[in-house]
Formats: C-alpha cells, sequence, structure tokens
C-alpha cells in the first residue's frame, strides 16, 4: 500500500463523489482525458470482474455482497497512482471506502442541488437499483442524509448550471493550485 509520505499530490488519483446522477462518470472522464490519466468507473469495474449488471448482482446476491465486491475493487484502485476514479453514489457511505480514499487520492465531491437533481430522476430511476420502489420524499431523504458523508472531502466542487466542459477545466484549475 501507498502511504501519503510515498505519493506526491501530483502522483495522487483522483476521486470523484456524489449523488448518483450528478455526473462522475461524464466529468471523471473528460478530467481524466485532458490529464492523459486512465479513467476508472467502479461500477464498471464491478460489472466486468463479475460478468453480470450491478442491477444483477443486486438482484442475486444482495446490496450487502455488491458493497464488499465495490469495497475491494475500490480499495486496489486507490492505492494505484494517477488514475481518475468515479465512485458509486452510494459507496463513499462505507467508513473503510472513505478512509482509503481520503488516505490515498484527491477525492472531488461533485455537489447538485436537491432541484436540479430531481430533474434527472426519470433518465436515472431505470438503471438504479437503489431508487426502485422509492417514492419522491424518500429519495429527497436518501440525497441528503448521503451529504454528511460527502462533506468529507478535499475539494467540492458545485455542478448547477454549468457545462461539463466548464467543470471539468475548473477541476483542472483547482488541482493545478
Amino acid at each position: 500500500m501507498l502511504s501519503n509520505v510515498q505519493m506526491s499530490i501530483k502522483e495522487k488519483s483522483i476521486v470523484f463523489i456524489g449523488f448518483m446522477g450528478v455526473g462522475k462518470t461524464t466529468i471523471g472522464s473528460l478530467v481524466a482525458q485532458k490529464l492523459q490519466r486512465p479513467f476508472i468507473d467502479i461500477d464498471e469495474e464491478i460489472e466486468k470482474e463479475h460478468g453480470m449488471s450491478i442491477n444483477e448482482i443486486f438482484a442475486s446476491y444482495g446490496e450487502q455482497a455488491f458493497r464488499e465486491m465495490e469495497k475491494k475493487t475500490v480499495r486496489s484502485f486507490c492505492e494505484q497512482k494517477l488514475k481518475v476514479i468515479s465512485l458509486g453514489g452510494g459507496a463513499f457511505m462505507q467508513p473503510e471506502i472513505r478512509d482509503v480514499c481520503l488516505a490515498n487520492c484527491t477525492v472531488l465531491y461533485l455537489d447538485m442541488s436537491w432541484e436540479q437533481w430531481k430533474e434527472r430522476l426519470d433518465l436515472l430511476i431505470e438503471d438504479r437499483p437503489i431508487l426502485r420502489d422509492k417514492d419522491l420524499k424518500e429519495i429527497e431523504e436518501l440525497f441528503y442524509k448521503r451529504q454528511e458523508a460527502y462533506s468529507l472531502n478535499h475539494h467540492t466542487v458545485t455542478v448547477d448550471s454549468k457545462t461539463e466542459e466548464d467543470i471539468a477545466d475548473g477541476i483542472i484549475a483547482l488541482l493545478k493550485l
């Protein structure tokens, strides 16, 4: 395992956290492209490794088994240098994942207002097993409940009403400071 002392800030991997659907994968892949670093989507890595979709994993093994897979995958990538990593919306709720990300990487929280996020719900609900069978009030509670964990980060980036390009450029400027 690499420790903080051994890895300079420029070598650290960058981790994107935030609620599902805020743009972690889109913004993360754009930042990775601009920085010429490999982009890692943790959910995609889990799907590749287990040969099934996240929905199928949830249905076959349950959320707890998925969270264990997630923990192992996040740990392995966060201990590597020079990656840009997108976590699933629920990953950062796990203390072990938070600790490994905060200790080894630069953690960026993509923050979006509830009002703005709500407009994306129809696009998200089918692919997100955690949202199924929840009404709007329950989803809003989940949204605000997760913000406490997301607040433990190195940088908060507000994404409301900004283009993907502007967000990515702003993040790169922020990282160069």
